[in-house]
């Protein structure tokens, strides 16, 4: 199943309103408060999706792949929030009042830092050069398998760098700025 969910009705961020996103800070800027490119609510809207097909399809395990350690400061993906939300989703469904079980929600990357991640995806065969995670890309990065190029200034863009690096992988990224 896929689920067309636009965040940009909501906006208040710089990935989902006109609002510049910030490029060039260092790692003390990065994990200094909440950015603006938080997205409002974004991690609860993923949860509760995925809770209302879990319910439907019988589902007792529900994966997200927040990041807690080297991550931008949103508070959804803190591991609080993930056990406040499971919390939540048994209070909240059917299975969850029925079932002694209930839901569990799992984190695997929410303890790992950024080149922990890159070793595990790499270990588990996965293509960075085909993964997207700049919060600025240029339009033409957009358009389709294999044309990803990522701005290179942006949070996104700076973390997934220095996790390459710290892994001592060689990052296959494009980016526009070196």
């Amino acid at each position: 199943m896929v689920a067309d969910i636009d965040l940009r009705a909501y906006g208040g961020s710089a990935l989902t309103d006109d609002i510049a996103v910030p490029k060039g800070r260092d790692e003390a800027e990065i994990g200094d408060g909440v950015p603006i490119t938080y997205v409002p609510a974004r991690n609860t809207i993923f949860l509760s999706h995925a809770l209302a097909l879990a319910e439907v399809e019988g589902a007792k395990d529900i994966f997200i792949g927040v990041n807690a350690l080297d991550y931008s400061g949103y508070p959804d993906c803190r591991p609080e929030y993930i056990a406040a939300f499971q919390t939540m989703a048994n209070l909240a469904t059917r299975a969850g009042i029925e079932d002694d079980a209930g839901l569990t929600i799992h984190t695997p990357l929410s303890q790992l830092t950024k080149a922990g991640i890159v070793e595990l995806g790499t270990s588990l065969g996965v293509d960075y050069a085909q993964t997207l995670s700049c919060y600025d890309p240029p339009e033409s990065s957009v358009g389709g398998i294999g044309e990803f190029i990522h701005c290179g200034a942006c949070d996104a863009c700076m973390l997934r760098r220095r996790g390459f690096e710290q892994a001592s992988i060689t990052d296959p990224t494009i980016y526009l700025v070196d």
